[in-house]
């Protein structure tokens, strides 16, 4: 398969030490592309599950390989913990190896803007996120999980597309919706109070590319639900992709438009 070079690449809630973790799809994702910089964006390992619970396959093992490969051989990998690796907050400004660990990071695209990365769960105020778990329930998210892996292997076998049976479930149920929104809102309010032109987070496993209020709101998704990520191409556009049996855009940010030299000398003569 040809490979796909991009100049960034953003991934988060991978969740590496759980059964939901789509790690095959991933490896997949991390052998066909290429980059520059890549950011691992929160909740690569589910150090919280996996505390009081071990399981791991030997996919997961291998997706770590290839992370570390790809920082050995010169793509600039850094690591921003998230609520569920929150263990390795305390390794920020220090390395694993080639993989540089940061609480988060001021990300510049291609064409000049300027994008605060961060996993995102410190826009999860506790009332807002207690109103969540209460009403979705911790187990009965799993419970989902666990149905979307078995409908997605019958799928599989029948030679069936990737069905994101969570993400549908959350775009659809008014409560789920407005939490959505809450959060959205709230992360692009604290990009614009930065002078920022956005903000690149994960958390909520729900991926987007939306622009609120003058800034850019982009979440990358996750590998438990969604197999999304969020790239950037070489002009700075930015593209949300889904990643199973066949690649999907699944929203877009197009690169910053130049001014052209005229247009700015018109401005200053006024």
């Amino acid at each position: 398969m040809r490979t796909r070079r991009f100049r960034s690449i953003f991934i988060s809630d991978v969740h590496l030490g759980t059964p939901d973790c789509r790690a095959d799809y991933l490896l997949d994702f991390l052998r066909s592309t290429d980059c520059e910089q890549l950011y691992l964006v929160g909740d690569i390992i589910d150090l919280e599950a996996l505390s009081t619970r071990t399981w791991w396959h030997p996919g997961h093992t291998l997706i770590l390989a290839e992370l570390l490969r790809k920082a050995a051989t010169g793509t600039r990998v850094t690591y921003i913990p998230g609520n569920h690796d929150a263990a390795l907050r305390g390794l920020s400004g220090q390395r694993i190896g080639p993989i540089e660990v940061r609480l988060d990071a001021i990300h510049e695209t291609a064409d000049g803007r300027r994008f605060r990365v961060s996993h995102g769960d410190e826009f999860d105020p506790h009332a807002v996120g207690k109103r969540w778990i209460t009403w979705l329930g911790i187990h009965a998210h799993r419970w989902v999980c666990r149905a979307s892996r078995g409908i997605n292997t019958l799928r599989r076998r029948v030679r069936l597309p990737y069905l994101p049976l969570t993400i549908l479930l959350k775009s659809r149920i008014g409560r789920a919706s407005r939490y959505i929104g809450e959060y959205e809102q709230a992360v692009a309010t604290d990009a614009r109070e930065r002078q920022l032109d956005g903000h690149i987070c994960g958390h909520i496993h729900y991926g987007n590319v939306r622009e609120i209020d003058g800034v850019l709101y982009c979440n990358d998704g996750d590998w438990v639900e969604h197999c999304t990520a969020l790239i950037e191409h070489s002009d700075g556009t930015l593209e949300l992709l889904h990643w199973s049996e066949r690649s999907t855009t699944l929203a877009q940010a197009p690169r910053r438009t130049p001014v052209p030299a005229f247009a700015l000398a018109m401005i200053d003569a006024g």
